[in-house]
């Protein structure tokens, strides 16, 4: 003689979802389901969302900026003319003498030739930018020089 099933465990393998896991009641004395309004849940993800990718996006934007800057300067200083090393570390200035640029080791003080930024040659090759003079613009050369 077969063993006798409970009926608890002939519902469990039913293929069929059971009532209590249905999306619908299946009786009226069921509890009435409504659906949730997930608008203003939907707006506030999307506009919090929203401001944080853009504080992202300006992030980047600006990391960029200075990333192009930075190869702008070091391609200013590569073709300028200098007539020695650079050793890794120390200070060097960059002048502007009769429509060239010129790398030196003299200071702003000590030369008096329009004098457009100081720089420190970092390990890997580098030049790091110490400081700049206040009418020159790195951005403004490049669309003037490089542009046309």
């Amino acid at each position: 003689m077969p063993p006798v099933l409970d009926p608890i465990d002939t519902a469990l393998r039913a293929p069929e979802p059971r009532g209590n896991y249905l999306p619908y009641p299946v009786s009226r004395l069921a509890a009435k389901i409504i659906p949730q309004d997930l608008t203003s849940f939907k707006s506030r993800g999307v506009s919090r969302v929203e401001r944080e990718l853009q504080q992202e996006m300006v992030e980047i934007q600006e990391r960029y900026m200075e990333v192009i800057d930075a190869f702008n300067w070091n391609k200013l200083i590569y073709e300028s003319q200098f007539g020695f090393e650079p050793v890794c570390g120390e200070l060097y200035h960059l002048y502007e003498v009769e429509g060239k640029r010129h790398l030196s080791m003299i200071a702003p003080e000590e030369w008096h030739q329009r004098w457009i930024g100081s720089f420190r040659l970092n390990a890997d090759g580098r030049w790091q930018q110490e400081k700049t003079a206040k009418d020159f613009d790195i951005r403004q050369w490049v669309q003037t020089f490089v542009g046309s």
